[in-house]
């Protein structure tokens, strides 16, 4: 049995293996057994794939057909991101298919002059959207494109001083009022960064070859470690338990998706901070394999083993 298996209190491949759940399966077999596995485009014709994708509008979005509780927010964009995620990060799908070239195209249509996608947050900033729709853009092949690179020179200009990130009009005192201001406010760069905001900006270094090796990235990892499993400087996820509230594809900053993140920037377990989230992984196992996180989104009833899988996935790599 490979060693990271024995760190656990029980070994999960089992459980995985036996989800009923072929993409599962399959990634199972990959990523933490090492076998040769079929083309990832046999994914791509899974009941689950095909159920989303015949959902898709002409325009190349999904359509939010949730309650629209503020005007200025463009909800199709958001439910675009969080559907490309799921076709990107369960079955694999790529620009090599029509349906994602028409997604991508659709989400880059919002890419403002400065180099961020703009109308989640009305017209300000997010320095949490902006790069969690680079980092799947990046994963579904455009990693070389101009308007992610222009994207990264727009999250590396507004960055705090201290190195990190935060919503720009939280470190001005505005709430969500500012989504009805027409003119994005700038941030006041002397606060201090948002953990919350930072993990996400993080991902999209973490995604792309390049990036993932600057100074700047390897930096905001360390701010980003200094903040494991205490409450953040801002209100927006402020409460320490959030660390432990996942959900999977990634969406806001948990520590699974910070781990994921500072492998890839070259951190390793000889921090200790890094070596103190895995005691923790690995007391919430359950007796079946799986672990007593709090899911905060999603309605698949298989979240328990995609969940299982990601930190499967950490244990194998570190």
């Amino acid at each position: 049995m490979d060693s990271w298996r024995n760190e656990l209190k029980v070994d999960p491949v089992p459980k995985l293996l036996s989800s009923g759940n072929d993409a599962i399966k399959y990634f199972t077999l990959r990523d933490l057994c090492g076998r040769r596995v079929e083309s990832m485009e046999t994914l791509w014709e899974l009941p689950g794939a095909k159920k989303l994708l015949n959902r898709q509008e002409k325009d190349g979005s999904w359509s939010y057909h949730g309650k629209r509780a503020m005007k200025h927010q463009d909800y199709d964009q958001y439910q675009t991101y969080l559907n490309l995620a799921e076709l990107v990060e369960k079955y694999g799908l790529n620009n090599r298919h029509e349906s994602i070239k028409e997604a991508a195209e659709y989400l880059f249509s919002f890419l403002s002059g400065e180099g961020d996608f703009r109308g989640i947050y009305g017209n300000q900033y997010s320095t949490t959207y902006s790069p969690a729709i680079m980092e799947i853009l990046i994963k579904t092949g455009y990693v070389d494109d101009p308007r992610i690179t222009k994207g990264f020179k727009w999250l590396l200009s507004i960055r705090q001083d201290d190195g990190g990130w935060a919503l720009p009009f939280r470190t001005v005192g505005k709430n969500l009022e500012a989504f009805e201001i027409s003119e994005p406010i700038y941030p006041d760069k002397s606060k201090p960064f948002s953990h919350m905001a930072t993990g996400t900006v993080l991902r999209a270094f973490a995604a792309h070859p390049k990036y993932r090796k600057s100074r700047d990235a390897k930096r905001a990892g360390e701010l980003l470690l200094s903040r494991f499993f205490k409450s953040d400087k801002y209100q927006d996820r402020r409460s320490k338990d959030y660390w432990e509230r996942v959900t999977f594809p990634f969406l806001y900053t948990d520590i699974i998706s910070a781990l994921d993140s500072v492998y890839f920037l070259e951190f390793n377990r000889k921090n200790q901070e890094i070596k103190g989230a895995f005691n923790f992984l690995r007391d919430k196992q359950n007796d079946d394999g799986t672990f007593n996180l709090k899911i905060t989104r999603g309605s698949d009833k298989d979240l328990p083993y995609w969940l299982c899988l990601a930190i499967c996935r950490l244990f194998k790599r570190y």
